[in-house]
């Protein structure tokens, strides 16, 4: 199947493995699909640096989801990290506050002026974990309101520390549209095609919907990484995106 550049571009595939050999075999899977990949702290803490590298050497855009959450030295130096490795997008927690996020930003900046074969990465925050429901929110992390109201205020501090998005469910894409402007971009987990397991995720919506929706980028795991055959089911999503 012929897939467009841009369409397949907004697709993450989330490489949710324990290590780099299951990971290399669902890669040549996808082979020929311009998808993003996204590493976690399981394939990473696993493979290191050397198969983000390697992804890249490959031609992908990596999504590196490490979602730092630390005080601001740290994190500083922890994004000059990453930003050497040559990555296209990273993220910090949102929960770090607005002089972590800036401090994010200056370690990004600071690597990229360093060298000038490096280009600055995405830099997003997580707002709430998609598997975070009203109730843990409120009972068990011990922030009061709704998600959707404190996944807005997030975003909008991200935007304020220079950040250019958030990582959010779906469902909140349109209220961090309207609170940050359709230049900030959202990357939405929970997703899952219709008639596929919800997992452990909470607040999720279909590719298609979620396109619709708006949003920049959209993650799938489970749906493709544990398919029978992931490459036809990383195609249907990409043209239930194109149908949106």
């Amino acid at each position: 199947m012929m897939l467009p550049q841009n369409m397949a571009g907004r697709l993450m595939v989330a490489l949710d493995f324990p290590d780099a050999d299951k990971a290399r075999k669902l890669v040549k899977s996808l082979q020929g699909i311009p998808c993003y990949m996204k590493v976690g702290m399981q394939l990473f803490y696993a493979a290191g640096p050397d198969f983000v590298r390697e992804l890249k050497d490959k031609g992908y855009s990596v999504f590196l989801d490490l979602k730092m959450h630390d005080i601001p030295n740290t994190v500083r130096g922890g994004a000059g990290s990453i930003t050497r490795l040559g990555v296209d997008m990273f993220n910090v927690h949102a929960a770090g506050g607005t002089a972590m996020m800036c401090a994010a930003r200056e370690g990004a900046q600071a690597a990229v002026e360093g060298n000038s074969a490096l280009t600055l990465p995405t830099i997003i925050a997580v707002t709430q974990l998609t598997s975070t429901d009203q109730r843990t929110m409120n009972e068990e992390i011990g922030i009061a309101g709704s998600v959707e109201e404190t996944v807005v205020r997030y975003a909008r501090l991200a935007q304020e520390a220079g950040l250019h998005g958030v990582v959010a469910s779906p469902l909140e894409v349109q209220a961090i549209g309207a609170a940050c402007g359709p230049d900030f971009r959202t990357v939405t987990p929970g997703i899952r095609p219709a008639g596929s397991s919800v997992g452990d995720q909470a607040r999720i919506l279909t590719p298609g919907q979620a396109i619709a929706g708006g949003s920049s980028y959209i993650v799938v795991g489970r749906p493709i990484t544990g398919a029978a055959d992931p490459r036809t089911a990383a195609e249907q999503i990409i043209e239930e995106m194109m149908k949106a």
